[in-house]
């Protein structure tokens, strides 16, 4: 699975090279959604891990997770929070929206609940309670605290309070049995994450596809990501694997009776 991970960021840097050599840069955004997503949605249909079994849950998830997103990265985009580098875009918009960053939020979920999905056959991931307990209380802890700390800075308290938010309704409201797996394959995922992201965010391009206001981050960064993108990769997953597995484990149970 690393493997196909990999050859998907490598193709995604090669066609990047191709692009910038003959001038055409407006398919960056678009070949950065395809190539994320292509590799994943091929292997769906392996005999071993059939992921497209699981679609009738993943797809009413990533709807639902998706319409959250995009109404929050809407307002986001009105308030200048970030913006959208013309030259990496093909030119469709939905409102004040390219096409490529609503692709996104199908495209990034899909890839990462994939491999969450061929994870847990494969390797069958697994932390001791203990651990998986302070892990969880460590980030609803700095969820709040960052939170408040930075209160002026938009995008860092909105995504740092949804974290915590979103791991108090996971441990405690639902009470699910898979958050050491998804912070085991959340780690894995920060490998092609950091490829993926920092092209959006100018690693390699001449500018950044995607660019953030220096005065709502608090401007550390992860060779160009910032810091905060971290988080909000960890809130678009959390968020698509509540809704996904418990759509599965309730089909599952409808299924049994």
């Amino acid at each position: 699975m690393k493997a196909n991970v990999l050859v998907c960021c490598g193709c995604q840097l090669n066609i990047l090279c191709r692009l910038k050599t003959a001038n055409n840069m407006k398919y960056t955004y678009l070949l950065i959604d395809f190539f994320t997503i292509i590799v994943p949605f091929l292997f769906s249909f392996h005999p071993r891990l059939k992921f497209h079994k699981t679609w009738r849950s993943f797809f009413p998830a990533v709807l639902i997770t998706g319409l959250v997103f995009v109404l929050g990265d809407v307002y986001f985009t009105h308030l200048g929070v970030w913006g959208f580098n013309p030259t990496y875009l093909i030119g469709l918009k939905i409102g004040n929206m390219p096409i490529e960053e609503i692709l996104f939020f199908l495209c990034i979920p899909f890839s990462c609940v994939f491999t969450f999905h061929c994870l847990n056959i494969l390797l069958k991931l697994k932390l001791a309670e203990k651990t998986t307990n302070l892990i969880t209380y460590f980030f609803i802890a700095m969820g709040f605290v960052g939170g408040f700390y930075f209160l002026d800075q938009l995008y860092t308290t909105v995504t740092l309070f949804s974290l915590a938010l979103l791991l108090i309704v996971a441990k405690f409201v639902l009470k699910v049995n898979w958050l050491d797996r998804f912070f085991l394959v959340y780690l894995i995922l920060l490998i092609p994450f950091t490829i993926v992201n920092g092209l959006l965010t100018g690693t390699m391009l001449d500018a950044p596809v995607v660019w953030y206001n220096s005065n709502e981050i608090i401007g550390i960064r992860m060779l160009t990501i910032p810091i905060e993108d971290i988080f909000y990769g960890m809130n678009l997953i959390l968020l698509n694997l509540l809704i996904y597995l418990g759509l599965e484990k309730r089909l599952s149970t409808d299924h049994q009776n």
